[in-house]
C-alpha cells in the first residue's frame, strides 16, 4: 500500500471479526508514527432525561483507571511513550483516538484496550470529574453563544434525546452514581458495531493479529441504537436571558435532513454558498462585512443518522439583535427564491472538492474520514466518487433544497444574552 494513493477499497484494508468489531487499517510509512481512532456504538442516545451526561461522564472515567493502570499509572505510562491516548461522547457513539510512534503501537493498543474494556470507576476519581464536570457546565453557563446552542437544540427537538446536552446539566451530574456508570459501561460498551481504524507506519497483517490478540476475546451483543421519532416542533422565538453580558448569540434554523438522505450534498453545497466559503459565505457578506449587524455569522448543517438541522449563528451588539435576525432571514429567502450564479456554484464545488486532499494529508484526517466512512456505511469508493456527488449539483438543486428545507417561516429563533435595555 502506498501513502498517496486514495484511501480505497485497494488501499485499505477492511476485516469484520468474530465479535462485530470492524478494523480499518491504511498503511502510510512516510513517518514513523500511527493514529488510531475509533466509535463505540454507546452514546447519549442511551441516556434518560433524568441522568444525561451518564455517557460522557463514563468516556470521561475510562482513563482514570483499569485492571492494569490507575491514573497515575496511565499517564506515566503514556506520557513516557510522548504518546497520546483520549476519549470523548456524542449522541450515537463514544469515541477514542490514540497517536504514538510506530514502535509503541503495540503497547498503546494494549492500553486502549484495558482502559476500553475494563475501566474500575475509582471512586475517589468518580468524585474528581464530577467536580470538573460541574465547573464547566457552570462556566457554560455563561457563555452566550453555548447557551443559544443548547437552548436551540433543546427547543428545535423537544423531549427527544438530540434535544438533551451530551454533556448533561448540573442537576444530572450531581445525581449521578457509580454503580449507573458501571452498568452504563456494561450493557452498552460492545465491539459488536465498534469501528477501529490504524493509519501509520505499520504493517497490516501484524495490526490485524494485535488487534486480534488485545480485542479478540471483547463479546457484547449489539447496542441497540434506535431512538423515538422525531416530532416537528412549532416554530417558536425564545430569549434566554443573560444580563452582564456585552455581545447576545442568536441561533436560526430548521429542522432538516440526516446524513443518509438523497438531499445530502446539496444541501451541503447551499449551506457552504449561505455560510461558509470565504468569509463565511453571504452571511458573512451581508451581515458582518456590510451591515455590520454581527462579530460574527455563518450557516452549518448538523446531520444526525435520524435527522438533521440547518442553521445560522451570529454574535451581536444587544441593540442589533433583532436587525440581524431580519438580515439573517433575508439571506435564507433569497437563496431559497433566487438562483445562485454559476459562478457561486462552481467556485463552490471547487472549495469542497479541493479541501479533501488537504483533510487527507495527516494520518489524523486519513484515520477520522475513514471512521466516518464506516460509521456512515458510504463505502469505501465514497472518496473517489465524491467529486461527481459535488460537481453533479446543480443551480436548480441548490434553490431547490434551500426552498424546501430552510423556510424562513419555519425556522425557530434562539436569542442567549441581555435585552436592548441592558
Amino acid at each position: 500500500m502506498t501513502s498517496n494513493a486514495l484511501p480505497n477499497a485497494d488501499t485499505v484494508a477492511r476485516v469484520v471479526l468474530h465479535n462485530g468489531l470492524t478494523v480499518l487499517v491504511r498503511e502510510n510509512h512516510s513517518a514513523p508514527v500511527v493514529v488510531a481512532e475509533g466509535y463505540i456504538p454507546a452514546g447519549s442516545i442511551h441516556e434518560s432525561a433524568e441522568n444525561a451526561g451518564l455517557s460522557s461522564f463514563v468516556a470521561s472515567m475510562l482513563t482514570r483507571g483499569s485492571a492494569r493502570y490507575t491514573f497515575d499509572e496511565f499517564n506515566e505510562t503514556v506520557e513516557a511513550l510522548g504518546a497520546s491516548l483520549g476519549a470523548g461522547s456524542d449522541n450515537h457513539y463514544t469515541s477514542f483516538s490514540t497517536t504514538s510512534l510506530s514502535e509503541d503501537f503495540p503497547q498503546m493498543m494494549q492500553v486502549l484496550s484495558d482502559v476500553v474494556r475494563n475501566p474500575l470507576f475509582p471512586e475517589e476519581q468518580v468524585e474528581r470529574v464530577r467536580r470538573q464536570k460541574l465547573v464547566r457546565l457552570q462556566e457554560r453557563a455563561q457563555d452566550t453563544n453555548r447557551m443559544a446552542a443548547l437552548r436551540f437544540y433543546e427547543t428545535i427537538y423537544g423531549h427527544h434525546p438530540y434535544g438533551r446536552a451530551v454533556s448533561g446539566y448540573t442537576e444530572s451530574i450531581r445525581a449521578l452514581t457509580r454503580d449507573e456508570l458501571v452498568t452504563y459501561h456494561a450493557d452498552y460498551y460492545t465491539p459488536n458495531g465498534t469501528i477501529l481504524v490504524v493509519v501509520g507506519d505499520v504493517d497490516t497483517q501484524q495490526v490485524l493479529d494485535l488487534i486480534h490478540a488485545q480485542f479478540g476475546t471483547w463479546a457484547g451483543a449489539p447496542a441497540d441504537q434506535t431512538i423515538p421519532p422525531i416530532v416537528a416542533m412549532e416554530r417558536q422565538q425564545v430569549l434566554h436571558p443573560m444580563a452582564d453580558k456585552f455581545q447576545a448569540d442568536l441561533v436560526i434554523g430548521t429542522l432538516a435532513i440526516p446524513r443518509k438522505h438523497p438531499d445530502y450534498f446539496a444541501t451541503r453545497v447551499a449551506n457552504t454558498i449561505l455560510g461558509q466559503f470565504g468569509m463565511m459565505g453571504r452571511l458573512g457578506e451581508t451581515v458582518r462585512e456590510e451591515q455590520g449587524l454581527a462579530y460574527y455569522s455563518y450557516s452549518s448543517i448538523d446531520s444526525e443518522l435520524h435527522a438533521g438541522v440547518w442553521l445560522a449563528q451570529a454574535g451581536v451588539n444587544p441593540a442589533h439583535v433583532e436587525q440581524a435576525t431580519e438580515s439573517i432571514l433575508a439571506e435564507f429567502k433569497r437563496i431559497g427564491e433566487e438562483p445562485v450564479s454559476a459562478e457561486e456554484l462552481a467556485d463552490t464545488q471547487a472549495y469542497l472538492t479541493g479541501v479533501v486532499p488537504l483533510t487527507l494529508e495527516t494520518n489524523a484526517g486519513v484515520a477520522s474520514t475513514l471512521l466516518n466512512m464506516e460509521w456512515y456505511q458510504l463505502g469505501l469508493d465514497y472518496l473517489e466518487r465524491y467529486p461527481d456527488l459535488i460537481y453533479g449539483i446543480t443551480v436548480e438543486d441548490v434553490q431547490r433544497v434551500a426552498a424546501q428545507y430552510i423556510d424562513p417561516e419555519q425556522c425557530t429563533i434562539v436569542v442567549a444574552g441581555p435585552t436592548a435595555e441592558e
